[in-house]
């Protein structure tokens, strides 16, 4: 089989989430996958080696300003007559299938040439009856028209009764033994402000990965860094807990990580204030609405996070996507939800989401 494979490079979770199946993929003999990334400068793209030979386009991009998403800024920033020109130009002759992470040219050239296509996303996770903040007729039309798909499998972390997978997350969890420091990973927010509010906290150490950091630099009890996969993790792995934004793939590392967490939401993004009022109602972070010191204080207290055991193989799905029965999406989803353990008091307090009537959450896969 030959697959193209489409991924929104706009931050840095569906690319992680990429390269996971990727690393599947290439233990193959059976399947050629190729890559096609959109949303992002090319030479802001880092540690794509597990890709190979994968290409770029423009795509569209959301552009966030001081925290938010701009809507102005991101019309001004969209090329339609480029983004129609790289739709009409992407030959998919000879590919079996396209998969695709929320990326819209592979997606609406799939539709075009009518060659099948499975969209594998957190972002059709909303598609279902799930926890949403922030929901509008503009986010429904987004959903359905911004990268358009004939088998949509939601990832989230919690299945919710419906179509929706586990993530996918590769490292595993290592017992506390004397954590440094806390990561902070705010990409949408100015280093003047991170700066502000991490100064006062003078007996925390601090670990700041930012894409606005041309190089490493130490300033106190702060140490500022350049976006690194490897470096990132190595800190994430000793860190007592993680300062973030509200995207997806950071959070599904720090559950399965055990690492607690404070979220600040880019306001203006509804997947996001969606993630964090999911994580709030199962016990499984604190947020603030602004960078706030008494808030970061009040959290530095709290206990460490219980680990969640999410699946870090996803040959499972590779079989059922080589298989072609695309239409059965409960068969996979089940046989993947079977390899989740969630620590107790989180199963107790599932159980109860689950059997509130107002959720209208059937048991498909409990």
């Amino acid at each position: 089989m030959k697959i193209l494979y489409g991924v929104q490079g706009t931050g840095n979770g569906h690319t992680t989430r990429a390269r996971v199946m990727a690393k599947a993929f290439n233990l193959r003999d059976d399947v050629q996958v190729d890559y096609l990334f959109s949303g992002r400068e090319q030479s802001r793209y880092f540690d794509m080696q597990v890709f190979g030979q994968y290409q770029t386009r423009a795509g569209f991009t959301f552009v966030h300003h001081n925290g938010a998403v701009d809507i102005w800024r991101t019309i001004k920033a969209f090329r339609p007559v480029r983004f129609i020109r790289d739709v009409m130009s992407l030959d998919l002759q000879g590919y079996d299938l396209v998969i695709n992470d929320f990326e819209p040219i592979s997606a609406w050239a799939a539709r075009r040439q009518k060659v099948p296509c499975i969209s594998i996303s957190h972002q059709d996770a909303f598609r279902y009856n799930i926890p949403k903040q922030g929901d509008n007729w503009m986010n429904r039309q987004v959903l359905n028209y911004f990268a358009p798909s004939d088998v949509q499998l939601g990832v989230h972390w919690h299945h919710f009764g419906h179509a929706i997978m586990p993530p996918f997350i590769e490292d595993e969890y290592i017992p506390d033994s004397g954590a440094e420091h806390v990561l902070v990973y705010l990409p949408f927010e100015s280093l003047q402000d991170i700066a502000q509010l991490l100064d006062p906290l003078s007996e925390v150490n601090f670990v700041c990965f930012h894409p606005d950091l041309k190089e490493n630099t130490d300033q106190g009890h702060i140490k500022w860094r350049r976006t690194s996969k490897e470096g990132f993790h190595q800190a994430l792995r000793v860190a007592s807990g993680v300062i973030a934004n509200g995207g997806f793939e950071l959070s599904s590392e720090c559950l399965k990580l055990g690492k607690k967490l404070l979220l600040k939401p880019l306001h203006g993004q509804f997947e996001q204030l969606s993630n964090i009022l999911t994580l709030e109602q199962l016990g499984l972070c604190q947020s603030m609405s602004s960078l706030d010191v008494e808030e970061v204080e009040t959290w530095l207290e709290l206990p460490p996070a219980e680990p969640i055991a999410f699946p870090s193989d996803p040959q499972l799905l590779v079989d059922w996507l080589l298989a072609g029965q695309w239409q059965d999406t409960h068969s996979i989803c089940s046989q993947l939800w079977q390899q989740v353990s969630f620590p107790e008091r989180l199963q107790q307090r599932l159980n109860a989401y689950q059997a509130a009537p107002s959720t209208k959450m059937s048991r498909t896969f409990s």
